[in-house]
């Protein structure tokens, strides 16, 4: 893209500059440190110029927004045609105080729904098993059976409002959930938008709430890929997660490599099962963090976009255009945030928002000042759907595609953490793939070591978080903290007794019989899970059933 001689030139003048114009200012007033570096521990120079860019290529790296390799976006006008939708996590308590939320979040325009759930509910237990005892929704809503979804989505039109789940070991039970309560409110499955996260292999990687072991976890996931493919063409069956991969720590090159390798290991899975990559592939999905590092952040997107189109066309063999796109949704970061001072974090926030719109993104959550304190208030949630909208109206910001598109600094960021990919890439395969990487440890110790780097620099004063290690402030601060209802878990307890009560137990014990048996042959579970859901048998009961054929998964020490 640049002609040689005058790049020649530019270097001549850049040593110059160096030697004169530079030299004489940094004797007087030098650099406020030796070193700068991003979030992830790499350098940063001190000036990028078209030589750190030499090689690029315009059409072949950076080409026009919703063009191939997408770099620039995977639409023409990207965010002057549409927003991204506004997504704010919720869940709560009962269904009925995360019904009211999202009722609240929807008249304050937030534009989709998204389902955090609890944490016996995320391991597939039912909200009175022993093992559930003091976690009843405190990090999400509490989901035992359809009664529970019934209430959750009691007045909310599933025709016309895109739904976000996080659920992953028992995603495909959740969501048969979710089908199921749609079909009483008279919609239809090929009407249903939304996306269930079920990203089991990130679970194995960093989140660690698996369930199964690995193979049979992963023909669940193709189970539902399959079956959304077939009967929900809406819908998206898998986001593959880098958020909880950087929120354990990782780096930001490691986020974007381990995602897209987890991402590349579900297309072959699917691809063995037999289905036609251009009938499953345009229906997957991604989902990033938002980390405090600004360029860095939008150059992992920018890479993001470039590296998953090349592979889908070229590797994979897709043909048509969709199955190219990197659709991805971001949440900001929420292991950067503080108790220390919390109302900072609504700048963080804003900033880590930014980054995540300038980037790209089609979908964006904004974590809540007080989020290291509790569960968000609804006075913190406002503001934070608030930036949103703030960065949507007034910031100028989606008024042109991909204005940081040519930037030096950018491009040449964009371009290492490409780099950087196909280099873990290549360890990956070096180890036999992704699953012979988890069950090595490879990728538990590569974040393991990123995030000990990480808070050593913070513990050493190399890298300031503001009211932490510097300009910190002893003052007592007072904001709202959420309280949830203290009957709420005797109410859901009640409820749950009440459904095994009246429902037809015999109608129960067939339905779970034929999903053991699937279980143990090798036909879509999604049918036998959706009519075992329809006669209310519980998350508990599904799950239990899955552990007597899988069996449970129990991590590998590495010494």
């Amino acid at each position: 893209m640049y002609d040689r001689e005058k790049l020649e030139q530019l270097r001549r003048a850049q040593e110059k500059w160096e030697e004169t114009t530079l030299q004489r200012t940094t004797a007087r007033f030098p650099e406020r440190r030796e070193t700068f570096i991003t979030e992830s521990s790499e350098p940063v120079k001190r000036i990028y110029t078209p030589l750190d860019v030499a090689e690029m290529d315009y059409l072949r790296h950076l080409g026009l927004p919703g063009e191939f390799p997408y770099t620039r976006g995977i639409h023409p006008t990207m965010h002057r045609g549409r927003l991204w939708t506004m997504r704010m996590f919720a869940g709560f308590g009962t269904a009925e105080e995360t019904n009211a939320r999202f009722k609240y979040l929807l008249e304050q325009g937030q534009t989709g729904l998204s389902i955090a759930f609890d944490l016996p509910t995320l391991m597939g237990y039912d909200t009175d098993a022993p093992e559930s005892l003091g976690e009843f929704g405190k990090c999400g809503v509490a989901v035992s059976s359809l009664k529970d979804m019934e209430i959750l989505l009691d007045g909310i039109p599933l025709d016309k409002v895109s739904t976000s789940m996080t659920i992953n070991s028992p995603a495909a039970i959740i969501w048969a959930m979710y089908i199921a309560t749609a079909e009483k409110q008279g919609v239809r499955a090929d009407q249903l938008r939304g996306t269930i996260q079920n990203d089991i292999l990130k679970e194995y990687i960093a989140q660690k709430e698996y369930i199964f072991p690995p193979e049979p976890s992963m023909r669940l996931v193709t189970d539902t890929i399959e079956y959304g493919a077939q009967c929900l063409p809406q819908w998206n069956t898998i986001s593959i997660s880098g958020y909880h991969i950087r929120e354990a720590g990782s780096t930001a090159a490691q986020e974007l490599a381990f995602t897209l390798s987890d991402g590349m290991e579900y297309v072959r899975w699917a691809l063995k099962r037999g289905l036609d990559i251009d009938e499953f592939a345009p229906r997957l999905s991604f989902f990033f963090n938002a980390h405090n590092d600004f360029f860095e952040e939008i150059a992992k997107y920018r890479a993001a976009r470039r590296i998953w189109a090349r592979e889908m066309k070229e590797t994979f063999g897709a043909k048509n255009p969709r199955s190219w796109l990197m659709r991805f949704h971001t949440q900001t970061a929420g292991v950067s945030l503080t108790a220390q001072q919390p109302e900072n974090n609504i700048v963080r926030v804003a900033l880590q928002a930014l980054a995540a719109v300038l980037g790209g993104t089609q979908s964006l959550h904004t974590n809540s000042m007080d989020e290291a304190l509790a569960l968000p208030s609804e006075h913190a949630v406002t503001i934070a759907l608030r930036t949103q909208q703030i960065i949507a109206e007034e910031s100028g910001v989606v008024n042109t595609v991909d204005p940081l598109g040519g930037s030096f600094f950018v491009e040449a960021q964009t371009n290492k953490i490409e780099q950087q990919a196909y280099d873990y890439f290549r360890r990956i395969e070096e180890l036999g793939g992704v699953l012979p990487a988890i069950e090595k440890g490879f990728f538990q110790s590569e974040i393991s070591d990123a995030a000990y780097r990480h808070q050593r620099e913070i513990d050493e004063g190399l890298r300031h978080v503001v009211g932490v290690n510097i300009y910190q402030d002893h003052k007592p601060f007072n904001i709202p903290i959420l309280e949830m209802d203290p009957a709420g878990y005797d109410r859901q307890v009640k409820r749950l007794n009440e459904v095994r009560r009246r429902r037809d137990n015999a109608a129960v014990g067939q339905a779970l019989d034929r999903l053991r048996i699937a279980c143990q042959g090798t036909e879509n579970t999604m049918p036998h899970i959706l009519n075992a859901v329809r006669v209310y048998a519980t998350l508990g009961e599904i799950t239990a059933v899955m552990k007597e054929v899988f069996g449970v998964y129990e991590e590998p020490v590495w010494i």
